[in-house]
């Protein structure tokens, strides 16, 4: 049986998003088959982002082991499919890179490979993606944890678009929770295949809630808030209406063509829906603790890392503060294995979110307009639109004064922000229950 869905994940592991990574790979074949692990900078340096995620194939290969001699269940979605793990940008397009090992430590895992030496795999591993390491050999045999990935010696973008372009349009979507560096590379190159994808779901931004790295960015959209502003700009009827303008010279990256076969479909998962979603310390440690005293691989690694970051949640926040650990990045996973159910919730109709990409203090910004004003052409039936030639009909529905085109029902981003989940509070528990059987 074919899986319902078919994602390709764009990570930066970062604690929570080797969580999604999985709660993606726990999934049955039925619910989900991971195509491809898209690997970016951003919560640690690239290679420490990939070294993570080969990381864990390792630690899942001894678990798998594990289970099966104690008769416990499998991971299906990792034993049915093999996806390609390919590398991708090591800077923003734009910025100087930003990081997050203050809160992620300097590995992305809290020191999890200094503490467990014989959960990390050899250096040699570097060779799968076309390295040179000292002391291996080209005759040396593949480690035996890459049977469960693909390694890719091409870069992550031309990967995402090679799948999207022998795929059926329609059947993959882009799960991305990391900066948005590879998608807006993708989308640059090839736009026409890109827009084949089904539907890019991203976590990121902070609408009308506060930020989580300034007063209004989210880490994120931050880290390469001109790789948001492009990918979002696809969402629009007319992309060039809200593409970010040029601050440091000519920009890498191109415009798009001036018409485009349709609009991006992007559901949007900033910090007013991911934050409340919480793993708090008691919960997981009464889950961890008797797989810990039998001998489990992946608890003996996750308590680790996640005990590192609840320690550091309470550095930061002082004794009694009784918050706990925002699964922003696996909440996007939970969506694509429940996506048909009735309470996930997004915005009666798509908004008009843009990202500020040149303010000294609001750049990452999530804007949207709360002013309520009236747009004439939802109003005034005899505003003309003309739907063959997208740039001319700019100046259709235009107001004088609404330079920037808030009013306008063809310039600005058509954003999907899921609102509600089917459950705020049961989510952790479906987690542990998922990831630890």
């Amino acid at each position: 049986m074919a899986p319902k869905n078919r994602i390709i994940i764009d990570t930066d592991p970062g604690v929570d998003d080797v969580l999604a990574l999985l709660l993606a790979l726990s999934a049955s074949p039925e619910e989900l088959e991971v195509a491809m692990i898209s690997v970016t900078y951003g919560n640690v340096p690239l290679q420490r982002c990939l070294r993570n995620v080969v990381a864990m194939f390792h630690v899942l290969e001894k678990e798998m082991a594990w289970r099966q001699s104690n008769g416990k269940p499998t991971f299906g979605a990792l034993n049915a499919y093999k996806p390609i793990v390919a590398v991708g940008a090591a800077h923003p397009l734009e910025d100087e890179e930003l990081v997050a090992d203050h809160f992620h430590g300097e590995d992305g895992l809290h020191g999890v490979h200094t503490a467990h030496p014989h959960l990390s795999p050899a250096d040699t591993w570097r060779t799968l993606f076309g390295d040179k390491v000292e002391g291996a050999s080209d005759s040396d045999e593949p480690p035996s944890f890459s049977r469960f990935f693909t390694p890719s010696k091409g870069p992550a973008h031309e990967e995402i678009l090679r799948i999207l372009r022998e795929e059926p349009e329609d059947t993959i979507t882009i799960v991305a929770v990391g900066p948005l560096t590879n998608v807006a590379l993708a989308a640059a190159k090839d736009p026409l295949t890109f827009l084949r994808v089904k539907e890019l779901v991203v976590m990121g931004g902070a609408v009308n809630t506060i930020g989580n790295v300034t007063p209004v960015a989210e880490f994120n959209c931050m880290a390469d808030a001109v790789a948001a502003a492009r990918v979002y700009a696809l969402t629009s009827k007319v992309p060039s209406s809200t593409m970010p303008p040029t601050i440091h010279g000519k920009s890498i990256l191109g415009a798009y063509p001036e018409k485009l076969p349709r609009q991006l479909k992007l559901s949007l998962f900033p910090l007013d829906i991911t934050t409340p979603h919480e793993l708090h310390k008691a919960a997981f440690n009464e889950k961890i603790q008797p797989l810990l005293k039998a001998g489990s691989p992946l608890a003996q690694w996750t308590e680790t890392f996640l005990n590192g970051t609840f320690n550091k949640i309470d550095s930061m926040l002082g004794e009694g503060h009784n918050e706990g650990l925002s699964l922003h990045d696996p909440l996007t996973i939970w969506y694509m294995l429940t996506r048909d159910h009735p309470e996930w919730k997004t915005v009666s109709k798509p908004e008009d979110i843009r990202i500020e990409t040149c303010g000294q203090w609001t750049r990452g910004m999530h804007v949207i307009d709360n002013r309520g004003r009236a747009k004439p052409a939802e109003v005034d039936s005899t505003v003309e639109t003309n739907p063959e030639d997208p740039m001319d009909a700019v100046t259709f529905d235009e107001i004088p004064g609404d330079t920037m085109g808030w009013l306008s029902l063809r310039r600005g981003n058509r954003i999907n922000r899921v609102v509600s989940s089917p459950g705020q509070a049961a989510f952790a528990g479906i987690l542990l229950d998922r990831i630890f059987a």
